[in-house]
């Protein structure tokens, strides 16, 4: 609960800061001077991402003397049940940094703002509609997509080269067939092809299986949410599965690893590339030895292309702040491109608004930035967004049935029968 903490201890500063000031609040989140106080809770973790937030922050106090906000620092690690318990406490922030797939369950019980007729309509139509599409729960928006951040594979330049391999683009990527054959010739003594770091392996599996023209999830006719595996559901988990343990072209050791575990060995010639996080360029650029060559290549793709899946950073309104417009004002300015586009390279990441997007500064080929805007075409809401029980089949169901399966312990026909069968009585006690 260390957010908690940190939520806590920043109200008590402000509230010492306006008692120093001799301005006594009066409870409805402005002081006696008639300036409207609002609370931001930030989930930046990142210097330069922080340091970006705290600036646009102290930007915004500076040309707003009416309008004050109050910057907080929150933790990804802790954030849903933080936010549940400052809901429920009534001490929600009034302007709360999120991710997409964690407000269905906030959206649906009420805690969360319809932004519809808040929002400009600049801010509106500079945002692609798929993007809408993964804050939309209902009738009603929640939360404004801001940041996203596709898979991509980071690779060793010299392997590459020396093998002759056939060096992928967004326009001409590899094919998951193409991939399997790819890793096999990269793989040598001492050497993977392929490191994949599935300590969280479901929102992998999904998000790049919609390259391959997967879905798992389907909503019919009534609204409710069933889970189905096609042709297509199998090519992502079947490579996967066949490169550890048919092809050894992939490290079984890194199977139970999150992403920045896999990097020490990447940078000591272990694995020719490692699939991860569009964001993971910093760590790279900061960890890896002098004289490290490395490059950023497109996912492999199948029938559905450079389609991949995504959960995009999110910027939403409490329900109960009593500012809600001056809050929606405060989005408006953190988003305008110009600003959008220094979030999105504080967190390495790519900004979902068209205007930011065409930004020369991200249209460079310097740390792999402007095949993450080409890529960036391709990003689809994650096939889970806005499934409610998708949380509980997640945890107790796909992750622990995905793992055995990339292990080998089980087989294609048993993971299959765990994500349908089992999964379909986890959605339905949530769908009566």
């Amino acid at each position: 609960m260390r957010a908690r903490v940190r939520t806590t201890a920043a109200a008590v500063a402000t509230a010492l800061a306006l008692l120093l000031t001799g301005c006594a609040g009066t409870g409805d989140g402005r002081v006696d001077d008639g300036r409207t106080e609002l609370s931001f809770q930030s989930l930046a973790w990142q210097k330069e991402s922080v340091d970006a937030n705290k600036q646009l922050v102290k930007e915004w106090n500076a040309t707003h003397p009416d309008i004050h906000v109050t910057y907080v620092q929150g933790s990804w690690d802790t954030v849903h049940d933080q936010l549940l318990t400052s809901f429920e406490g009534d001490e929600a922030p009034d302007v709360i940094h999120d991710a997409s797939d964690d407000l269905a369950d906030f959206a649906y019980g009420g805690y969360l703002a319809d932004l519809r007729t808040l929002l400009p309509d600049r801010l509106t139509a500079d945002i692609p509609q798929q993007s809408w599409q993964t804050t939309t729960f209902g009738d009603g928006v929640y939360g404004v997509p801001f940041l996203q951040e596709p898979r991509v594979l980071i690779a060793n330049t010299r392997i590459l080269k020396e093998s002759g391999v056939r060096i992928p683009t967004p326009a001409t990527p590899w094919s998951w067939t193409e991939f399997r054959e790819v890793t096999k010739e990269l793989t040598g003594k001492g050497r993977y092809g392929v490191a994949w770091p599935l300590k969280e392996p479901v929102s992998v599996t999904l998000n790049l299986g919609l390259s391959a023209g997967g879905r798992l999830f389907h909503r019919g006719a009534d609204g409710k949410v069933t889970i189905s595996a096609g042709e297509g559901d199998q090519v992502v988990p079947g490579t996967i599965h066949d490169q550890v343990n048919t092809d050894h072209s992939a490290a079984r050791t890194t199977l139970g690893m999150g992403g920045s575990d896999t990097l020490p060995g990447f940078f000591g010639g272990k694995y020719a590339m490692v699939p991860l996080g569009f964001s993971y360029r910093q760590q790279v650029v900061e960890q890896a030895p002098e004289g490290f060559e490395w490059t950023v290549l497109p996912a492999p793709v199948g029938s559905g292309g450079l389609a991949q899946g995504v959960s995009p950073q999110t910027l939403s309104v409490s329900e109960a702040s009593p500012h809600k417009k001056e809050a929606a004002q405060f989005i408006d300015f953190l988003l305008r491109p110009p600003n959008m586009v220094r979030l999105a390279k504080g967190d390495w990441m790519l900004p979902t608004g068209t205007a930011a997007l065409a930004d020369p500064a991200l249209h460079t080929d310097k740390d792999g930035w402007s095949t993450g805007v080409e890529v960036a075409k391709g990003l689809r809401p994650a096939p889970a967004q806005a499934v409610r029980g998708y949380p509980e089949w997640k945890d107790k169901v796909a992750t622990p049935a995905l793992q055995e399966y990339y292990s080998g312990a089980i087989g294609a026909a048993e993971l299959r029968k765990r994500l349908v069968d089992d999964g379909n009585r986890v959605l339905a006690r949530y769908q009566r």
